[in-house]
C-alpha cells in the first residue's frame, strides 16, 4: 500500500505558533504516514529569513513528530505535491477571507491535479490573528518595547532567538 503523504506549505517566514499548532494537529490525526512541511520560496517576494534559517527553525519545531520532514520548493505547490507523490495539501484557515482565496486555489489545484485533495483546517482561536508578516511588522515597529514573553505568545522559542540575533530588536 502506498504511503499517504500530505504537504503543509507556507513561507514560514518565520514559523509562528499557529503553524506549530497545525503541524501538531495534522500529525496527531493519524491519517498521514508522512507530513512534508514545505517551505515555499517565492523569488518575487523578499524573505526576512533565508531558506536555511527557516529550515533550522522548523527542524526544532518538528522534533516531536517523527513523521514530519522539511523541504523547500519553488513554483506551484500542486506541482511540488505531485513530485513528492502527495495525496493531500493541507491549508490553515484563520478567518473567512482566507477561505475565499484558498477555495479558488484548491479549485485550480484540483483542475491541475485531480488526484491531490486540499484539506482545510481551522486555526486555533488563540492564533487566528497571528501571521508571519504581522509578527515581523510588530517586531520591527516595537523598537525594543516588545517583551520576549509577548513574542513567545506568537512564535516558538527558536524563532525568538533568531529574531534577537538577526534584527537586534529585543
Amino acid at each position: 500500500m502506498p504511503k499517504k503523504i500530505a504537504i503543509f506549505p507556507a513561507s514560514f517566514d518565520p514559523v509562528t505558533n499557529g503553524h506549530v499548532d497545525l503541524i501538531d494537529r495534522i500529525c496527531n490525526l493519524g491519517v498521514f504516514d508522512q507530513l512534508i512541511v514545505a517551505i515555499g520560496v517565492n523569488p518575487a517576494k523578499p524573505a526576512r529569513f533565508t531558506l536555511e534559517e527557516r529550515t533550522e527553525m522548523l527542524e526544532t519545531v518538528i522534533q516531536p513528530y517523527p513523521q514530519a520532514v522539511i523541504d523547500g520548493y519553488t513554483g506551484l505547490t500542486v506541482h511540488y505535491a505531485q513530485t513528492r507523490a502527495a495525496c493531500a495539501i493541507v491549508r490553515g484557515l484563520r478567518e473567512v477571507s482566507d477561505f475565499e482565496w484558498e477555495f479558488k486555489m484548491a479549485r485550480m489545484n484540483q483542475q491541475i491535479a485531480p488526484d491531490i485533495d486540499t484539506l482545510f483546517m481551522m486555526a486555533n482561536t488563540r492564533y487566528t490573528h497571528i501571521s508571519s508578516t504581522l509578527v515581523m511588522e510588530v517586531v520591527q515597529m516595537a523598537q525594543r518595547k516588545l517583551s520576549e514573553e509577548k513574542l513567545r505568545e506568537m512564535v516558538p522559542e527558536i524563532v525568538v532567538e533568531f529574531i534577537k540575533q538577526k534584527f537586534d530588536v529585543l
